[in-house]
């Protein structure tokens, strides 16, 4: 039987941190076998190249920079019109303007899956620009993904376009055997947090900084750079809390899997719904660790469910984090509990093998054609 060709289109790949560019990659390596795959993505800065990784062909375009969270690059176009030709799948992960525009004026024809990651939040007047190209480009697709029902609801603009979307959990690949939890208690050791992503503004380290100041005994460690690294440690230097916190900056694969186990307890203190899920999250539960997080408008609190393998607290209130992060601190068995219980959610509802067979079943499925009558082309 003939492979379909998939064209995977997004900003960055990994080694680059984050949780889209991890999705991609699982997607590309995890359906290598049973697709011909391609991946397109822009470098943040520097000369085009062609990569294979894992035995996947990836496609870095020049890129003189990255602007408003978006890479600078014309090489993209020229790459796109070549690669999406003979391509049976064009599947964007969204939101990319590059990847819209492109699909727009070389009028791809076959079949388009847009994976919604999340609304433009803070870049409202871009937003005003984009948003008709946008529009064209959600009529258009065929197959709308996200990865919780959250992400539908917390929409400003998916309800509308519900007819055609489906959820298909993000997942990991969880160790097969059960992580044991540390029950020694705060009189015992220092508890350590986790926190990892870029440091930007909607990742809320700043409010996580100022709860850990009212967390005696403590650790952090932030795994991740971005532009607001300086703006970080010299807050942690006014909140005199430098001796408890540890930037870490971009690490290996496997130093990021082994901070993971080291922690205690998780935190993802995002504070705008751009934070749409947090891969990072499930990361954390896979190996048997509570979560804190936020109560955003998003997919975010689907993960992680309060008071059954974790804590949500309203995004931005540093007393409620402050209070969730003591309270996990001085409990062991409640430690316990939630992280037993956030590894058996993650065999249940985020296992990688159910997000690629997900996956695979939308680029083969017949909802393709239905939708193709329904909405019609660019």
């Amino acid at each position: 039987m003939k492979k379909l060709k998939i064209l995977q289109v997004n900003k960055l790949y990994p080694p680059v941190i984050g949780g889209i560019e991890q999705v991609v990659r699982q997607i590309a390596e995890g359906l290598a076998a049973e697709t011909d795959m391609k991946v397109l993505v822009c470098k943040q800065k520097g000369k085009g190249c062609v990569e294979k990784i894992n035995g996947v062909e990836i496609h870095r375009a020049g890129s003189v920079g990255v602007a408003f969270s978006l890479p600078l690059s014309l090489q993209f176009f020229f790459w796109f019109r070549k690669l999406s030709k003979d391509s049976d799948v064009l599947h964007i992960h969204m939101p990319f303007p590059l990847a819209d525009l492109a699909a727009l004026m070389f009028k791809y024809n076959g079949r388009v899956v847009l994976w919604w990651h999340s609304d433009i939040v803070r870049q409202k007047y871009f937003m005003w620009l984009y948003r008709p190209l946008m529009m064209r480009a959600l009529k258009r697709a065929d197959i709308i993904l996200t990865a919780t029902e959250g992400h539908i609801t917390g929409s400003e603009f998916l309800p509308m376009f519900r007819d055609k979307c489906v959820v298909v959990p993000f997942g990991v690949k969880p160790p097969s055997i059960p992580p044991k939890t540390d029950k020694l208690g705060n009189n015992d050791k220092v508890i350590t947090f986790l926190s990892v992503g870029r440091l930007i503004y909607y990742k809320g380290y700043d409010i996580l900084l100022k709860a850990l100041s009212y967390v005696p005994y403590a650790k952090l460690v932030i795994i991740g750079c971005g532009p607001l690294k300086k703006a970080l440690y010299k807050q942690a230097e006014n909140l005199k809390i430098t001796d408890r916190v540890v930037f870490r900056g971009e690490v290996s694969d496997d130093e990021l899997g082994e901070a993971f186990n080291q922690c205690d307890v998780f935190v993802l203190p995002s504070v705008a719904k751009s934070e749409a899920f947090g891969l990072v999250q499930i990361e954390a539960m896979a190996r048997g660790k509570p979560v804190i997080n936020t109560k955003l408008n998003s997919g975010v609190p689907y993960v992680s469910l309060n008071g059954v393998t974790g804590l949500t607290v309203p995004p931005g209130d540093v007393n409620a984090l402050a209070s969730a992060m003591n309270l996990l601190a001085g409990d062991a068995d409640l430690r316990e509990k939630y992280g037993q219980a956030a590894f058996a959610r993650v065999l249940d509802k985020f296992s990688l093998h159910n997000m690629l067979e997900g996956v695979m079943k939308v680029y083969r499925g017949e909802a393709f054609e239905n939708n193709r009558r329904n909405h019609g082309r660019w």
